[in-house]
């Protein structure tokens, strides 16, 4: 596994990242990835971290220690171990990271268990699966299609999908953009695919496919939407953005320019039915649920903590309704942990490993996006004015002139200004910024569209079976009476006792 250091030297490869027109040479020195890309390098430290590395990491097969999601589980206790693993990793970020390392855990640690998914290519997959576990690498994925115009069909918009264009006897030439590689500029290796791939007309699949590919790769472009992080160096101070100048995974669209692709770094080619099946079928949705669910539970528990401090600061905590809203917000936080639990505790057993209840997966993906509304609503009625009754930059506490009006007016109950001002820009930063309205988008989209993550709870309902369980117990008890009333001599019918009268 690397460390800190070795992570950071890897993304000195020569990648291509534009950034405001500019072609960026160092993403680990330039001030619009630099600090993001040094808290994933203290992710890569924790692993080594003679306290944390308990709760992280576990030994392989082999014999090598790997982050505990990244092995393939056994039972419920691996699963819950993993669990507090990604916990783990997700405080360093306190939630506001969720493509971390481990997220693409969620598809790599089956990769040997489901090997023969994979037709023509089950060797490739054991061989990413030993690659991973030993490396612990930081794979994005990108398997949405740019919006362009999604009033026409396929074919219509076939030039801008991912698909293969040549095949060579060492692998194939592939072209196209793909969206959104979330934290891309950082990662080592982009894995692409596609949600429901379809012939494009007259047989031709060529965007049928499952890859990796490396992000120094000759022809990959990564465009990066604005930067949150140099937008918070540039007004302010970490006083003022204290999340966004060092947690924003800068989303991109990933351009593959004609790229080539060795067969060594293929899972599926022009196969449209394991591209639709493997989001499902090797387990790959019941384990990304499971590390959102937890990311989000720790998430929660940070916006917990800032809503009990914004309420004590303001001397509100005592007031009837801000106690309810508070505790409103821990429930939904005790759901995503319970959640989290229920994921691993009630797995199943499939090829030999444990896979998470996808139910209550199924269940995380339709909850969350409308629980962060709520809490970001919560917040905003409950801490009200007082996220925009701050003064501009911590430079206005340097000002000698200044400092007496803000040490006065700016005080909060039992905290002096300069720390209720700090708890306040937190919030907003959590809530408010551009960087606090990107996370609103990505918790109401992390999972899917807002109908596919319903319909596919639906459709797993009727899969396992529990759609005919519903409907039989409604029957059980519509079979208890008919018109003449009731078919048991549990209950006594009214029609009844009026003839016996």
């Amino acid at each position: 596994m690397m460390n800190g250091k070795e992570y950071l030297e890897s993304l000195r490869d020569n990648r291509v990242v534009y950034l405001n027109g500019e072609k960026i040479d160092d993403v680990t020195t330039h001030s619009a990835y630099e600090n993001s890309a040094r808290s994933i390098a203290r992710m890569y430290d924790a692993l080594h971290d003679e306290q944390m590395g308990k709760i992280l990491t576990t030994t392989t097969e082999e014999g090598y220690q790997t982050h505990k999601f990244f092995k393939e589980p056994k039972n419920a206790q691996d699963l819950l171990e993993a669990r507090d693993a990604i916990a783990q990793w997700a405080k360093l970020s306190y939630g506001f990271m969720g493509r971390t390392p481990d997220y693409k855990a969620s598809f790599t640690a089956h990769l040997k268990a489901f090997a023969d998914y994979y037709e023509g290519f089950e060797d490739n997959a054991r061989n990413w699966y030993k690659k991973t576990t030993k490396e612990v690498p930081f794979i994005n994925h990108t398997i949405i299609n740019p919006q362009v115009d999604r009033s026409k069909p396929l074919h219509e918009n076939k030039d801008v999908y991912v698909r293969a264009v040549k095949e060579r006897d060492d692998g194939i030439i592939v072209n196209g953009a793909k969206m959104v590689g979330t934290a891309a500029a950082l990662t080592h290796y982009n894995f692409v695919s596609n949600y429901g791939a379809q012939d494009l007309g007259d047989g031709d699949q060529s965007h049928a496919l499952v890859f990796f590919v490396p992000m120094n790769a000759p022809g990959v472009k990564m465009i990066s939407r604005q930067s949150y992080e140099q937008i918070a160096k540039t007004l302010g101070s970490p006083f003022d953005y204290p999340l966004s100048s060092r947690f924003d995974e800068n989303d991109a669209v990933i351009v593959l320019d004609n790229v080539f692709i060795p067969w060594e770094n293929v899972l599926a080619y022009k196969n449209v039915n394991v591209v639709n099946g493997f989001f499902v079928e090797t387990g790959f949705v019941n384990r990304f649920t499971f590390q959102g669910c937890t990311r989000f539970a720790v998430k929660l528990d940070f916006m917990v903590g800032l809503l009990m401090k914004a309420t004590e600061a303001a001397g509100t905590k005592q007031f009837r309704g801000v106690q309810a809203n508070i505790g409103e917000v821990i429930a939904l936080r005790n759901m995503f942990w319970a959640l989290s639990t229920a994921m691993a505790a009630n797995c199943e057993t499939k090829n030999g490993v444990a896979l998470p209840n996808l139910q209550y997966g199924a269940a995380y993906r339709v909850l969350a996006p409308m629980v962060w509304p709520r809490v970001k609503q919560i917040f905003e009625q409950i801490v009200a004015g007082g996220l925009i009754q701050l003064p501009s930059s911590a430079s206005d506490f340097l000002n000698p002139e200044l400092r007496p009006y803000l040490d006065r007016y700016y005080r909060g109950s039992g905290i002096d200004a300069k720390e209720r001002v700090k708890l306040m820009k937190m919030i907003w930063d959590a809530i408010g910024t551009e960087f606090g309205g990107r996370h609103e988008l990505y918790e109401i989209n992390y999972a899917g569209n807002h109908e596919n993550i319903r319909l596919e709870t639906l459709k797993i309902a009727d899969a396992t079976g529990n759609s005919d369980r519903f409907k039989e117990f409604v029957d059980s008890a519509l079979d208890d009476y008919d018109l003449n009333g009731w078919l048991n001599d549990t209950w006594v019918s009214p029609q009844k006792e009026l003839v016996q009268k």
